[in-house]
């Protein structure tokens, strides 16, 4: 350094002259380990962070000459001197690793970055030297090459929401599953995003902010407010975000971390549901069984196979060509089991295309649905002569020894999902028990073909 700036260093390393307490008290501040040297390699500044790092105090270090003798071995000192110095000439900043010795004997590897310093006449006047322990910049570099490869790379759908739960980064695979594009959820309400399901996912999010991440993943089903409206179900983890630049932790936000479960969650579902069914036929069949009545066997099938498949179920039975009379039904006002209807006899007035009658034309299985009419939902089961809760419904006939004796339907209220092929096959298969005792109720009556 030039004198001037050599005395005035000196003087703000000894507590004298103006701004030296407001220069002390910025240099021991720093998160970074910091030493300064003059033109002759002289520790001119040391902060608390190189003490912490090494062991030395400032008053032990500043006026010393390089490291030899106190830290760095001999072997290694004058090399780690002269690549520092290095710096006084060439521009930008140096980086450069070598061992340094801590105070009480062990040694420790630091990585340096150092930059010329210029005096009052443009002179090269000494080094500054920024450093810290290797293992702690390599941990740094994990953290940023961590971060870079799951917003570039994951194959996980990777969100960091802020404190008011809007998306502040979204990584590609996250907007592909939001059916976006990567820059377009950025700032906006999630319910802009998702539909069902925001309720349940906004207060995972606020749950987090408030309490920390919970031990472990869950599921999340939404339904996504696309043009398909898809319904999926991500598999979540969740993070809270803090800054670690703050002496009490302040929520940044929380990190979400999704992958896409919905096909296996589908495919677990599906295994549950055939396994319950098949479970409620056989004992259903074990139950009528025991019913010397074959019509109240008719009926036992059909409670036990209500259970998690339908609100209602019908019985209609076949009184010549194309003529159904009801014989069995649930209760219309209140849940109920399926009880025989007294006073039956008397045809049904089902006007034409009505879909017992398309189940008995075609000897199979025929679903209807509310929401496919014009119809209000009340006026469109009372129409079809159901219960007025009714909005989704699935016709099975009922075939024994080649004929049709009659018609099943099972009706669904609106809080369950209309029909689906599955649910024909088992309905099927629940009505041909329920028709073989139709037939032995029957004896050998003949019905229509």
């Amino acid at each position: 350094m030039s004198a001037s700036t050599s005395e005035t260093a000196e003087r703000a390393a000894d507590g004298h002259g103006p701004g030296s307490d407001l220069l002390a008290a910025l240099l021991d501040g720093m998160d970074a380990a910091l030493c300064a040297f003059d033109a002759d390699g002289t520790v001119t500044h040391w902060n608390r962070e190189a003490e912490r790092i090494l062991g030395w105090s400032a008053e032990e270090a500043v006026g010393r000459r390089g490291f030899e003798g106190w830290a760095a071995r001999s072997a290694d000192a004058a090399e780690a001197l002269g690549r520092l110095m290095g710096a006084m000439e060439a521009p930008g900043r140096q980086v450069h690793e070598f061992a340094l010795l801590r105070k009480d004997g062990g040694r420790v590897l630091v990585r340096t970055q150092s930059a010329g310093v210029r005096g009052s006449d443009g002179a090269p006047a000494g080094v500054y030297c920024a450093f810290s322990e290797v293992h702690a910049q390599i941990d740094l570099e994990r953290s940023i090459a961590l971060s870079e490869a799951l917003f570039d790379d994951a194959s996980w759908g990777v969100v960091l929401v802020d404190v008011d739960l809007r998306p502040a980064v979204v990584n590609a695979h996250a907007a592909r599953a939001m059916g976006v594009g990567p820059r377009a959820p950025l700032g906006r309400p999630l319910g802009e995003l998702v539909g069902q399901g925001v309720e349940e996912l906004e207060g995972a999010l606020q749950h987090v902010l408030a309490e920390g991440a919970p031990r472990s993943a869950a599921d999340v089903w939404v339904t996504l407010r696309t043009a398909a409206g898809e319904r999926r179900c991500w598999r979540s983890g969740f993070v809270r975000l803090a800054s670690p630049l703050a002496e009490e932790p302040v929520p940044l936000g929380v990190g979400w971390l999704f992958h896409d479960v919905t096909e296996e969650r589908l495919a677990e579902q599906e295994a549950d549901r055939l396994r319950f069914r098949y479970s409620q036929l056989h004992r259903a069949g074990a139950a009528a069984a025991e019913c010397e009545d074959p019509m109240e066997a008719a009926t036992v099938l059909l409670d036990f196979a209500l259970a998690g498949f339908a609100d209602h179920a019908l019985i209609d039975v076949a009184a010549g060509e194309r003529r159904l009379v009801r014989a069995a039904a649930t209760p219309e006002g209140a849940p109920g089991p399926v009880a025989v209807v007294a006073g039956g006899g008397i045809p049904l007035r089902y006007p034409s295309g009505h879909p017992a009658l398309q189940a008995v034309s075609r000897t199979g299985p025929v679903r209807a649905s509310a929401t496919a009419s014009q119809q209000p939902p009340e006026e469109w089961a009372a129409e079809r002569h159901w219960p007025r809760d009714a909005v989704h419904a699935l016709c099975t006939p009922l075939r024994s020894r080649g004929r049709t004796v009659g018609v099943a339907t099972f009706l669904r209220s609106a809080s369950r999902p209309p029909f689906e092929r599955p649910d024909a096959v088992y309905a099927e298969t629940v009505s041909v028990r329920v028709a073989a005792s139709l037939d032995l109720a029957s004896g050998a009556g003949t019905g229509a073909h």
